[in-house]
């Protein structure tokens, strides 16, 4: 009887174990790309540092950037979203909100050019 149990064990974890594993950020397709994903930095971090609420900043963010077409585009510009606001909180706490959107946009900008597209060390990765 502990045989029978046994598959159904594995089947479960086989359908948490899609749910742990963490999705990298979309990957910049060009130099161009990086340009507007520093951009989209800049801006996102300016409206977490004036404190703008999360849902009002991305109305903002879509107005200004129109990624409607693009999923791609979409999830880019909510994993800034996510990142700008997240350090902001963090630097917020830590250093008495000294991060400058500059600084956070120059970074990312720095990050997807010398990583070929590749941002996740400064959006981290969603699990």
């Amino acid at each position: 009887m502990k045989l029978n149990t046994l598959p159904a064990a594995a089947a479960a974890a086989a359908l948490v174990l899609p749910l742990a594993v963490s999705q990298a950020a979309p990957r910049a397709e060009s130099a161009a790309e990086c340009g507007i994903a520093a951009d989209m930095a800049v801006v996102a971090h300016s409206l977490a540092r004036e404190e703008i609420q999360r849902q009002k900043a991305d109305a903002i963010m879509v107005r200004i950037y129109d990624v409607s077409e693009s999923d791609r585009g979409k999830e880019l510009m909510r994993d800034i979203i996510d990142a700008a606001y997240s350090k902001y909180q963090d630097s917020n706490a830590s250093a008495g909100g000294s991060s400058s959107s500059q600084t956070f946009a120059e970074d990312l900008f720095a990050t997807c050019i010398k990583g070929g597209g590749d941002m996740d060390a400064i959006l981290g990765r969603r699990s």
